[in-house]
């Protein structure tokens, strides 16, 4: 009879416990990260009697994990690459809107500008085109300026969503840690702790969502977590922290540091994967180099139209003015250059001068010196050394478009480093500074008038000031001119003089009947004309000083502005315009946000294929529960009624012997 109770009684505890391993599911059908439990149960050891062996009923022997490892790193895998492309996607529709939009973009301000210029072309005396154009002067600073700002502000926004997520990665690694030491403690018994280990792989997978992981298991049943290019998160019961700090290259930029102990690793551009991934991969692929091509962009117009027209001469016959602030002006190059706090006079400074605007790059740039004296620059974008520069050198050194000069006193040492952001502030500082319409630089300050004693049928253009000093000087041009070109046909040459002196070259070569360039240069300035058909001896040209009020001719040069290659020039190439230089930013910036939409819906249908994967095997399908539900209340009452059935032929038994 003992041996009928005892099976009954191990059927009555197997049942039980399957139907609570059966709760138990039911129960946490909704648990994030929750895996399947089942009851694994075996026979127990049967006894041998005379015909044979006899069983002694069944025993639970585990409560297993229905768990599949290699279905669960591909779903760490897939939310931490979904999540990085996620946040990417969200910066990045953000600033196509912000470059593409006609409120904020910048296409729309330059095309009213140049418009606005060639209403000014058709009536320069006509104060009120004049004023028109220093209106979208002030329009176009402005749209600069609102971009430099809303990039300024992603810029801020980013290092605190940096800090929230670094606290969060920091509280999630001290979990796990926690959940590590707590399971190497309930896995001593020899038996796996089923709910910890769901809670330490549901945490895993959160941090995930933030920063991309690498997970090693352990023979002590912990495992230990990895970061960037393996710098060390959690390790067995010890887990380190991240924290956002003020960078040391560039103070306004958050830069992440991981905090092991007492030390500190800056690991800002070792980190990839999840959330803080995505938008440490943004700042650096994508916003430094917008920030940097809006502002060499503002930089390039407010240089070249200044320049243009300071060539010029306004109503009152006075050098044009500055129409937007000078892009050398204190606070601008203050702003390009930053020491390290570790440097041997932290408060020494580098002065960078933009010096030609066509050559410069949208690259940041690093300093190194090696000794008090010499040092060489590092281009951030392609890692491209130059130098070595001796500081003190004059003229001072200088490359892609800018010059490097000590600003004001200051001692310097060997491995002394700043970085350099010749364009980065560009669009924040452009400023329209000119009120006065009337300082409009539209006419040439030079006109030539043919002799009226000429014979020959010879034209020529009128003169182009090709170059010289920026402003022009009115003043000395007057002392120069005129500048008489006569012809001598003996010679086919043209023979210049002026009352100042010697014109380089004094004779100037030509073909008669055909066309001519005619380029000489007084006092620093250079002119350039063309001369057509043919002269005769004597034919004379004189070339004096423009008191027109109403010429436009350099206005019209200004205007070629708007298509020519003024931009990109480096390293001998042929550039591009301002028009084009922004539209190739905005064009990149729209193929970056188009890929990341293509990646974003690619990555989020992996990552729901993996989830649906892992469900499929680890999930809780509560039809199946519930069939499980039925069929071992079946084998409980069952069981009861073997016990029940031993208890009948028991008392059977002992009324017998009665």
């Amino acid at each position: 009879m003992a041996d009928l109770f005892n099976i009954g009684l191990s059927g009555l505890r197997a049942s039980q416990t399957n139907l609570s391993v059966t709760g138990q599911n039911i129960t946490n059908v909704n648990t994030p990260g929750y895996s399947r439990q089942a009851a694994v149960q075996a026979a127990r050891e049967p006894s041998f009697s005379g015909v044979g062996y006899i069983g002694n009923g069944t025993n639970i022997t585990d409560v297993k994990r229905i768990y599949n490892e290699f279905l669960t790193n591909q779903v760490r895998t897939s939310t931490s690459i979904n999540s990085e492309v996620t946040a990417f996607r969200g910066q990045m529709e953000e600033l196509n809107t912000l470059l593409s939009s006609t409120a904020t973009g910048i296409t729309p301000g330059l095309q009213n500008f140049f418009d606005a210029l060639q209403t000014s072309i058709e009536d320069p005396a006509s104060l009120a085109g004049r004023q028109l154009f220093l209106s979208e002067a002030e329009g176009l600073a402005s749209r600069f300026n609102t971009v430099q700002e809303r990039l300024s502000t992603q810029t801020q926004f980013i290092g605190e969503q940096m800090s929230s997520l670094t606290d969060q990665i920091s509280r999630l690694s001290t979990s796990i840690a926690g959940y590590n030491d707590a399971i190497e403690k309930a896995a001593a018994n020899g038996s796996q702790p089923n709910d910890l280990l769901d809670s330490r792989d549901e945490a895993v997978r959160q941090l995930s969502e933030l920063v991309g992981v690498t997970v090693v298991k352990q023979d002590s049943n912990s495992i230990n977590i990895f970061i960037g290019s393996g710098q060390p998160l959690v390790v067995g019961k010890e887990a380190s922290r991240l924290e956002v700090v003020q960078g040391r290259s560039d103070p306004s930029r958050a830069e992440v540091v991981l905090v092991t102990g007492g030390s500190q690793q800056e690991i800002t551009n070792l980190v990839s994967g999840g959330e803080l991934g995505g938008l440490i991969r943004y700042r650096r692929d994508v916003l430094d180099q917008a920030m940097n091509s809006v502002g060499r962009l503002a930089l390039s117009i407010a240089s070249e139209v200044n320049d243009q027209l300071g060539k010029g001469l306004d109503i009152n016959g006075q050098a044009g003015g500055q129409l937007f602030k000078d892009i050398n002006s204190p606070d601008q190059v203050d702003s390009r250059s930053r020491a390290r706090p570790t440097n041997t006079d932290p408060n020494t400074s580098l002065d960078i001068l933009i010096t030609d605007t066509a050559q410069l790059s949208t690259s940041d740039y690093e300093v190194l010196f090696s000794s008090a004296t010499e040092f060489s620059v590092r281009r951030v974008s392609d890692d491209k050394v130059s130098g070595p520069f001796d500081i003190n050198s004059v003229p001072p050194p200088e490359l892609d478009g800018f010059s490097i000069n000590l600003g004001g006193a200051g001692a310097l040492g060997a491995g002394d480093r700043f970085l350099l952001t010749p364009t980065r502030s560009g669009a924040g500082a452009m400023d329209a500074v000119m009120n006065q319409p009337e300082e409009l630089g539209f006419a040439a300050p030079a006109k030539v008038d043919a002799s009226l004693e000429n014979r020959g049928n010879a034209k020529v253009t009128q003169p182009t000031l090709v170059a010289g000093p920026q402003p022009i000087d009115p003043a000395v041009m007057q002392g120069f001119m005129p500048i008489t070109l006569t012809y001598d046909e003996a010679n086919s040459q043209f023979l210049l003089s002026s009352p100042a002196g010697p014109v380089d070259p004094a004779t100037i070569s030509v073909t008669p009947g055909q066309g001519n360039e005619l380029e000489y240069e007084i006092e620093g300035y250079r002119f350039s004309m063309n001369m057509t058909g043919t002269p005769l001896n004597e034919d004379s040209f004189e070339v004096g000083f423009n008191t027109g009020k109403s010429d436009n001719r350099n206005a019209l040069i200004l205007s070629d502005l708007q298509t020519d290659a003024v931009l990109g020039q480096a390293g001998g190439a042929a550039g591009y315009s301002f028009s084009d230089g922004y539209g190739d930013l905005v064009q990149r910036v729209a193929t970056f946000t188009a890929q990341s939409r293509s990646d974003s819906e690619a990555s989020g249908a992996v990552l729901k294929q993996t989830q649906n994967n892992r469900d499929s095997v680890s999930a809780v399908n509560l039809d199946e529960e519930a069939a499980n539900l039925i069929k071992f209340e079946q084998y409980y009452n069952a069981s009861a009624q073997v016990i029940q059935i031993a208890r009948s032929v028991f008392d059977t038994l002992i009324s017998s012997i009665r």
